[in-house]
C-alpha cells in the first residue's frame, strides 16, 4: 500500500477530567482514523515526535500505538515506520434532526439564477459544450518550466513590491499585447487584475451601480453579466441586438438616462454577430452625452478566422466612457484564473478600494509565470496556432452541419470565435432541442437561456474549440439524430 508521510499535528479534542491518557489518545486516534480524517496509508510520526509534538511521554504514544496495531488501526514495521490501515467505518446512526433555522431561511428565499433553471451538465466534457477551448492543444510542457523556473527563484516574484493591482511586469505586458493586438490605449497603471470575467462585473456592477439604476444589456446577451447586475439590485434594460450589434437608438428610445450598458462588440454573445462603426460611434456619443459608462467584454476577439482584426470600442473613446474587461481562460486554459480590467484614471483607486474588501492580495505565482509566457513569445505563437486550428474545425462542423443538419439547424456563416450559433428549421423550441440533444449525449446551450424580453430565438450554440475533427463528425450524427 502506498504510504504518504502525515507529519502535521491532528486537532485532538480536549481531555475530559477523569479520562485516562491512554484511553483518551486511542480514543482520538482511532476516530480520526474511522473518519477519514487519517487516510489508509498515511505515516504517523514517530512516536518520539508524536509525544513532543503533544506534550506527552514516550511511553503513553507507545501504548497507544501498540493498541491500536493490536487491534487492526495501524501498522508498525521496525525501520519503516506507522502507517494507517485501510479500515472501513460503521455506518452512523441517522439522527432525526432538522437543519438550523437559519438554514432553512436560505433555502426558502434562494432562487436559482434563471439561465441556469433545468440545465444540468453531464460529468465529463461533451460535444458541443460552449466555453471549451482545446486544451489538450496547450503547450504544457513550455508552461511547466516556466512555472518551474519561476518556483526555483521565488524571490523573483514574491518580494517584488506588492501592487493591488496585480503583478506590474504581467500588467506591463497585457498593455502591450492589448495595443498591439487590440488597439486599446492604456498604460499599465490603469490595469488591475482579477480572476476573470465574472469577478470583473461583479465588482464594476457594485462600483457603478445603486439600487434600481438603470443598465442597458444586449437582449440575448451574456447572462453572467445579468446575474452580476441582479446581484447589485439594478434594473436591467433590454436592448435588442441584430446583424449589426446592439440597437443604440433602441436603447435612447426605451431608457434615455441609462447609467451605462454592458456590451460584447468584437464577438456578441450569444448571436456571434460583430457591432458596426456606426453602432460604436453611436453608443460612444450617446454614453458621452448622458454620462454613462460602457463596459466592453473583449468576448472571443482573438478568434477571427476571417477578415481584418477589429479594433476594440476602447481604441474610439475620447471621453473615458469605456471600461474594457478580458480574460485568458479561453485563450488558454480555463483553471488559469486571470482577468484583466481597464479603468478611466479616477476609476482605479475606487475599483481597487472595492476589490481589497473581499480580496487582499493577488495570485503573484501564476502571474509571473503568464507574465514569462507573453514576453518569451509563447502567448503570441500558441494563438496564431490555436487560430488556425479552430478555424480548421469550425470548418470541420460547418461541412458536417450540411450533410447532417439539412432542414434541421441551419449554421450561422461568421467565421470566428469557439462557438457558433445554429437556427432551428424544425419548428422545435430551444429548450425542447436542447432536451433531446442532452438524451443523445450531445451538449448544446439553448439560446432563450440568454435573452431577456425577446421571443425565443429557436438558436442552439455548439461549441467546437475543445473537439477535435473525430468528435465533432460524430456528435453531428447524434445531433441530427435528437432533432429529427
Amino acid at each position: 500500500m502506498p504510504k504518504a508521510v502525515s507529519s502535521f499535528e491532528r486537532t485532538l479534542k480536549s481531555r475530559t477530567r477523569h479520562q485516562a491518557l491512554t484511553n483518551w489518545l486511542y480514543g482520538e486516534l482511532r476516530s480520526a482514523i474511522l473518519e477519514g480524517r487519517l487516510a489508509a496509508g498515511a505515516r504517523l510520526p514517530s512516536s518520539r515526535d508524536f509525544a513532543r509534538q503533544y506534550g506527552l511521554s514516550r511511553g503513553t504514544v507507545v501504548s497507544v500505538l501498540e493498541r491500536l496495531q493490536a487491534d487492526g488501526y495501524v501498522t508498525s514495521r521496525v525501520g519503516f515506520g506507522t502507517w494507517v490501515n485501510r479500515v472501513e467505518a460503521p455506518r452512523p446512526v441517522r439522527q432525526a434532526t432538522t437543519p438550523p433555522a437559519y438554514v432553512h431561511r436560505v433555502i426558502s428565499t434562494y432562487k436559482r439564477p434563471q439561465p441556469w433553471v433545468d440545465l444540468a451538465f453531464a460529468k465529463g466534457v461533451r460535444p458541443f459544450r460552449i466555453g471549451v477551448p482545446g486544451i489538450n492543444e496547450f503547450p504544457s510542457e513550455v508552461w511547466g518550466r516556466i512555472a518551474a523556473s519561476r518556483a526555483r527563484n521565488f524571490r523573483s516574484w514574491l518580494k517584488k513590491e506588492a501592487d493591488r493591482r496585480g503583478y506590474r511586469p504581467l500588467r506591463e505586458a497585457i498593455a502591450e499585447y492589448l495595443r498591439t493586438s487590440r488597439g486599446v490605449r492604456c498604460a499599465a497603471e490603469q490595469i488591475v487584475i482579477v480572476s476573470g470575467i465574472q469577478q470583473a462585473l461583479d465588482l464594476l456592477a457594485r462600483l457603478l451601480l445603486k439600487r434600481g439604476d438603470r443598465i442597458w444589456m444586449e437582449d440575448p446577451g451574456y447572462f453572467g453579466a445579468g446575474i452580476a447586475f441582479d446581484n447589485a439590485r439594478a434594473r436591467i434594460v433590454a436592448v435588442a441586438v441584430d446583424h449589426e450589434g446592439l440597437s443604440v437608438s433602441a436603447g435612447i428610445r426605451i431608457s434615455p438616462n441609462a447609467k451605462g450598458a454592458y456590451v460584447t462588440p468584437a464577438h456578441q454573445f450569444p448571436l456571434c454577430v460583430t457591432m458596426s462603426l456606426e453602432r460604436r460611434l453611436a453608443l460612444l456619443s450617446w454614453a458621452a452625452r448622458a454620462g454613462a459608462f460602457v463596459i466592453e467584454d473583449d468576448y472571443d476577439s482573438e478568434y477571427r478566422f476571417e477578415g481584418a482584426p477589429v479594433p476594440a470600442l476602447q481604441s474610439l473613446d475620447n471621453h473615458s466612457s469605456v471600461i474594457f474587461i478580458g480574460s485568458f481562460s479561453k485563450t488558454l486554459f480555463p483553471a488559469l484564473r486571470v482577468g484583466y480590467v481597464i479603468l478611466p484614471d479616477p476609476l482605479i483607486d475606487p475599483f481597487v478600494s472595492l476589490r481589497y474588501r473581499t480580496d487582499f492580495r493577488n495570485s503573484s505565482f501564476d502571474q509571473a509565470v503568464l507574465c514569462d509566457f507573453i514576453v518569451d513569445g509563447h502567448f503570441a505563437r500558441h494563438l496564431r496556432r490555436m487560430r488556425n486550428l479552430y478555424a480548421e474545425r469550425l470548418a470541420t462542423l460547418m461541412e458536417g452541419a450540411k450533410q447532417h443538419l439539412g432542414g434541421l439547424l441551419e449554421i450561422s456563416n461568421v467565421r470566428a470565435g469557439l462557438y457558433t450559433i445554429g437556427y432551428l428549421k424544425n419548428e422545435m423550441t430551444s429548450r425542447q432541442a436542447e432536451k433531446l440533444a442532452a438524451a443523445q449525449g450531445i451538449e448544446v446551450l439553448a439560446v432563450d437561456r440568454c435573452t431577456l424580453r425577446r421571443p425565443d430565438p429557436k438558436a442552439l450554440l455548439l461549441g467546437f474549440g475543445g473537439f477535435d475533427e473525430l468528435a465533432i463528425r460524430q456528435g453531428l450524427i447524434r445531433l441530427a439524430k435528437s432533432l429529427s
